[in-house]
C-alpha cells in the first residue's frame, strides 16, 4: 500500500489510539476528563496535520538516501522527529488549558513523550510489518 492511502490509513489507526491512551494519561496525572478528552482530541488534530508533513518530508529525505530500508537508527530518528517537533506546540497548549505553568506542563509532556517515543516506534515497525515498507524505504533496484 502506498501514497494518500497508506497516510490516511496510518494517521487513523495511529490516532485513534492515541486519543484513548493519552484521554487517560491525563487523567491518570489528575486532569478532569472533560479536560483531558478535549486536550486529547486538539493534541490529536495538532498531530495529525504535523504527521502528515512531517512524514512526507521524511519519505522525500528518505527517498534519496542510498541505503534503503528502515533500519533501528533510522527509526529512532524518525521518532524523535516526530515527536520533538510536536512536543514544541503541545507543551504552551497543555500549559494553557490545564492551567499550569510552563515547567508543569513540559512534565507533564515528558510523561507523553516517553510513552510517545515507544509507541511511535512500535506503532511504526508494526504498521509496516503488516502494510510493507513506503516505496521510499524499498530497495527497487533488486
Amino acid at each position: 500500500m502506498q501514497g494518500p492511502k497508506r497516510r490516511i490509513i496510518y494517521v487513523s489507526l495511529y490516532e485513534a489510539i492515541a486519543i484513548a491512551v493519552s484521554s487517560l494519561i491525563f487523567m491518570a496525572i489528575g486532569q478532569k476528563a472533560g479536560d483531558s478528552s478535549v486536550m486529547a482530541v486538539a493534541a490529536s488534530v495538532i498531530a495529525i496535520c504535523w504527521n502528515l508533513s512531517f512524514n512526507h518530508l521524511f519519505e522525500k529525505w528518505e527517498a534519496r538516501q542510498a541505503v534503503k530500508g528502515r533500519s533501528v537508527l533510522r527509526r529512532v530518528v524518525h521518532a524523535i522527529g516526530f515527536e520533538g517537533g510536536l512536543a514544541l506546540v503541545l507543551i504552551p497548549l497543555m500549559a494553557w488549558w490545564f492551567d499550569v505553568s510552563l515547567w508543569q506542563a513540559t512534565v507533564m509532556e515528558a510523561g507523553l513523550l516517553v510513552f510517545f517515543m515507544v509507541y511511535t516506534f512500535a506503532f511504526n515497525w508494526a504498521f509496516d510489518r503488516l502494510f510493507g515498507l513506503p516505496a521510499s524505504a524499498q530497495n527497487l533496484s533488486a
